[in-house]
């Protein structure tokens, strides 16, 4: 997807300014000129949304970090300071607070998309790999900046989810009192929490930058998964991909807003509300919602396994479930990347995306009654989608015939079967 630059400076300070940092010719080919498939959806926006939020997650969380207090004493009172006494202290904690849940809802509905497309497969597998280590820095990032509050789910969640690493035998021990900086969370522990807090978003700028300089080099997948062949297949960035990108954020801030100015705490705990006070355990103890899937797994395992035990048994099935995905571009045995060509599996994909739902919720619940059996069998089926339905579908399924071009696909939808010679498709037919 890469090629001559086209960027013309404009002035001699542009002229001057090119030939010295070449700054303004890079964003010019990267996000004016650069060539994207003519048949992009708003499943393809995703990816400005997420650096939209992830600005607005580090310019919040500066602010917010100019007037808490990393004290034990003093952290969950410096909150509660934010909130009453700072000049609109109350929307940017809840603008950092909510932010930080449409982030991943926002990461989510990226990944399915990927996973739908498969956006994983040859040649964009490093592309795939540094999207799953963003996802790992964000769920670090999200964990460490839930404590913070220093509220009774704070406390307790950093209690259970540190106590996770004591089931590694010899070095589980060691790397638990390395996060606590002691033998309990404490304030040690609020300090290390609070600067990887403050430092993790900014390595995520680093990762992100990556990932959009391997998608640069590969270029962008497309609905139906065929390559870029010819310069008809593509359109210009701008206007064509930023007018959708630039539409769904104003959607999806509208949500944002709603949620900012009407239910704030609609996806937060109550008990967070309540100062931490290692006395008195909560009835139930859970993380924030974007964790509840692998919450419900880790707890799924209620039996050992040979010489594993349980509590480490868990531990290994939840890391193991974002593990697998870096081996995602290798298990899927097809040779077709889009779903929408893949009839068969299209239900198995559907049925995993319910799956990856019913277990959130399973994570909300408590581990009693049927809800741990129910966690085992979605447990099962997560992975069984990765292991085994994925390497043998790929095998032995007829897949649905290819159109030729991405052309071909976009014209066949607008009801064109042909172009005249020598003539190209029009830039308004688009997907």
């Amino acid at each position: 997807m890469s090629g001559h630059s086209s960027y013309v400076p404009s002035t001699g300070v542009m002229r001057w300014i090119d030939s010295r940092l070449p700054l303004p010719r890079l964003v010019y080919d990267s996000f004016v000129a650069y060539p994207v498939p003519r048949n992009l959806g708003y499943a393809y926006t995703f990816g400005g949304i997420l650096a939209l939020f992830l600005v607005v997650q580090i310019l919040s969380g500066v602010v917010l970090a100019m007037h808490y207090a990393a004290s034990t004493e003093l952290a969950f009172d410096s909150v509660e300071r934010i909130m009453r006494d700072v000049n609109w202290g109350w929307m940017i904690r809840y603008m950092h607070a909510n932010g930080a849940s449409f982030f991943f809802i926002a990461v989510y509905l990226h990944i399915f998309r990927g996973l739908y497309y498969g956006s994983y497969k040859a040649p964009r597998e490093i592309l795939w790999i540094l999207g799953v280590i963003i996802f790992l820095l964000m769920m670090a990032t999200a964990f460490m900046g839930y404590v913070l509050p220093w509220g009774q789910m704070s406390f307790w969640g950093a209690t259970v989810i540190t106590g996770f690493f004591t089931a590694f035998p010899i070095i589980g021990e060691p790397i638990q009192t390395l996060l606590l900086g002691g033998f309990a969370v404490d304030n040690a522990t609020l300090n290390r929490f609070f600067s990887l807090h403050y430092l993790l978003p900014f390595m995520i700028v680093g990762v992100v930058i990556l990932h959009v300089w391997a998608l640069h080099v590969t270029g962008q997948t497309n609905p139906t998964g065929v390559e870029v062949k010819t310069p008809k297949d593509t359109v210009p960035f701008t206007p064509h991909a930023t007018v959708k990108d630039a539409f769904a954020m104003v959607v999806f801030l509208i949500l944002f807003a709603y949620f900012l100015f009407y239910i704030p705490n609609y996806l937060g705990h109550p008990d967070n509300y309540i100062r931490a006070n290692s006395l008195v355990t909560p009835a139930h103890i859970v993380p924030e919602w974007y964790f509840l899937p692998f919450y419900a797994m880790l707890r799924a395992i209620t039996f050992n396994i040979g010489p594993i035990d349980s509590k480490l048994g868990g531990v290994l099935v939840m890391f193991g479930s974002i593990i697998i995905l870096f081996f995602l571009p290798w298990l899927d045995t097809s040779k077709v990347k889009s779903t929408a060509y893949r009839p068969v599996y299209k239900i198995f994909f559907w049925v995993f995306a319910i799956n990856a739902v019913f277990l959130g919720w399973l994570g909300s619940r408590p581990a009693e009654g049927i809800y741990p059996l129910l966690s085992l069998i979605g447990t099962i089926y997560y992975f069984g989608h990765f292991l085994i339905v994925l390497p043998v579908l790929g095998l032995i399924e007829k897949p649905k015939k290819l159109p030729n071009s991405i052309s071909e696909a976009v014209l066949a939808k607008h009801g064109a079967t042909s172009t005249p010679a020598g003539a190209a498709a029009s830039p308004e037919i688009k997907g």
